[in-house]
């Protein structure tokens, strides 16, 4: 999605070697507002539209794409060989369920969390923090979707580019 998307393109113009991407889910109309697809991919798998997409911004990233719904039985299988998580799911049950399922298996292993990312409220609202040894969390942790209260842009973008420079900083033992 929108988090998913933009932080995945933001390492691989960085030169990040590796992606592991999971999604099940299709590109639709009302993705192309804040994700990193165009109307070309409406309908297309979005694992396979944004292996595409990265494979254009940075031809030597290794694209792994897990064609799955994330689940606490299969997260740590689907994500085993990376050595940072960027979590960049929708509901908050999905993201508490990846967290745990994460951090049960991969205790020493760099998990980075979004929430509080709806509105155009303030971009410098949109901070992030160490929550535990392994843990950080981007956003503003105030400002969810509801009704009235939907994700635009530059809110999600600016929280993907914060997962993705922690990424970096923290794989190159910058953090």
């Amino acid at each position: 999605g929108g988090l998913g998307s933009n932080a995945a393109l933001a390492l691989a113009r960085s030169g990040i070697g590796r992606l592991i991407i999971a999604d099940f889910d299709v590109v639709e109309p009302s993705n192309l507002n804040r994700q990193a697809y165009d109307f070309r991919q409406i309908g297309l798998f979005k694992v396979d539209a944004l292996k595409e997409n990265i494979l254009r911004a940075n031809p030597y990233v290794r694209v792994d794409i897990r064609r799955m719904r994330l689940t606490a039985q299969n997260a740590a299988r689907a994500f085993s060989g990376a050595d940072i998580l960027i979590e960049a799911l929708d509901s908050a049950d999905a993201k508490a369920m990846l967290a745990k399922a994460f951090c049960r298996s991969f205790p020493k292993k760099p998990l980075i969390l979004a929430s509080g990312l709806a509105s155009c409220n303030d971009s410098n609202s949109v901070r992030t923090r160490k929550i535990g040894p392994y843990v950080y969390l981007v956003g503003d942790q105030r400002c969810g979707v509801r009704p009235g209260m939907g994700l635009f842009a530059p809110r999600v973008g600016i929280a993907a580019c914060h997962q993705a420079n922690l990424a970096l900083r923290l794989a190159l033992g910058l953090h």
